[in-house]
């Protein structure tokens, strides 16, 4: 895998992904604003083939969460958010996917912990980044839909106060 910068023709392909219920909370629907935050993401590629993306601080944000306050400023943490292309999800790839995106931003930016914001219901993520080291710090909710914010601490041996 590689990571890439985010173009425009990269965007709008990601804007045609559809995920299948209960997933279509992810699907984007091509507009401007859209395309435009897309392109402060990255790319990975699997040889030729755009298979995800992923973004970081703000953008990895769910908006609604700063009312709610779940994400405290530190310059320690690193939010991330992440998009695996449909046809590759649900396939067991998403621990190699996402272990590749820690490691690239741990080479970059050196955090102290990950942070990443996941939807409740989708409880293939949750046990993905569990398994991963992630633990369940803080849950809100954001239209209805409750969001589960998780930490994992980098080089360190201790507990996360979780859920």
């Amino acid at each position: 895998m590689h990571v890439k910068p985010m173009n425009e023709a990269y965007a709008r392909e990601i804007t045609q992904w559809k995920y299948e219920a209960p997933y279509e909370l992810y699907n984007l629907q091509g507009e401007e604003e859209e395309l435009q935050e897309l392109l402060h993401y990255s790319c990975v590629f699997e040889e030729d083939e755009l298979i995800g993306f992923f973004c970081t601080g703000g953008f990895a944000q769910v908006h609604l969460g700063h009312e709610e306050g779940v994400y405290p400023n530190t310059d320690e943490i690193i939010d991330i958010g992440l998009g695996l292309k449909p046809e590759w999800t649900g396939q067991g790839f998403g621990r190699e996917f996402l272990s590749f995106i820690i490691q690239h931003l741990q080479k970059k930016e050196n955090p102290k912990a990950f942070r990443l914001t996941v939807a409740g219901f989708n409880e293939r993520a949750i046990k993905l980044y569990r398994h991963l080291g992630f633990q369940a710090v803080t849950l809100f909710r954001a239209n209805d839909i409750p969001f589960l914010v998780m930490i994992k601490m980098i080089g360190s041996e201790s507990e996360i106060s979780s859920l």
